[in-house]
């Protein structure tokens, strides 16, 4: 997969619209009754890159930013502001925000998920692209180290411990994330003139599976 480890411009995607998107077939049978299947395991979330757009210096960072990557061609990191933490927007990250498991005294291995939960009812999404600096890890009630205790690979985002967490052990973190997407179209169109009437370009963004 063509990837670039840089993020989109925050505060370009500060005011962008977007969100998840499942796919459900849908067949309507002959007494009245459907069938539905979801043949997605996972969300795919797109975004309008261009409402964050308010001035042309904006236009010209966009710009420069979808030439070096090459259109299409290079995905890379995407700030989703209604959803890039472990936790509630109100809180403090901790360490024991988000639940990756158990410990077995054997699997040192550890995907960065977020889970998310409405009722008894949950979805769990792997987290392939966190933010290193924000990332808490505990296990058990203990707070690990990075570097000593754990390292993490930025590009899956599993986390690779030292000494296998032991057995009944929870496996915890904490921390921010960004969305690998590409741009969803092969040109930018805008002009001054428009731009000075109020009109903004669309900028559609896609979400991209890396592995």
């Amino acid at each position: 997969m063509k990837f670039h480890d840089v993020r989109f411009p925050a505060k370009l995607s500060f005011g962008s619209v977007g969100g998840p998107e499942r796919r459900t077939d849908v067949v309507a049978i002959s007494n009245g009754f459907e069938e539905r299947n979801a043949p997605w395991a996972h969300s795919r979330r797109r975004y309008d890159a261009g409402v964050g757009i308010r001035s042309l210096d904006d236009v010209d960072v966009m710009i420069a930013f979808f030439e070096a990557r090459f259109g299409q061609l290079y995905a890379f990191r995407w700030k989703d502001w209604s959803d890039y933490r472990s936790c509630k927007p109100s809180l403090d990250i901790t360490a024991f925000d988000q639940n990756l498991g158990e410990g077995d005294g054997i699997q040192v291995d550890y995907q960065i998920t977020k889970t998310y939960q409405s009722g008894i009812h949950t979805y769990v999404r792997p987290i392939s692209k966190p933010v290193i600096a924000t990332l808490k890890v505990a296990v058990g009630s203990v707070e690990m180290q990075e570097a000593v205790d754990y390292v993490v690979d930025a590009a899956t985002g599993i986390i690779r411990f030292t000494v296998p967490p032991q057995f009944g052990a929870s496996v915890t973190a904490g921390f921010e994330f960004d969305v690998p997407v590409r741009f969803d179209t092969n040109s930018i169109q805008t002009s001054v003139a428009s731009f000075q009437a109020g009109e903004i370009p669309t900028v559609p963004i896609i979400e991209v599976r890396l592995s």
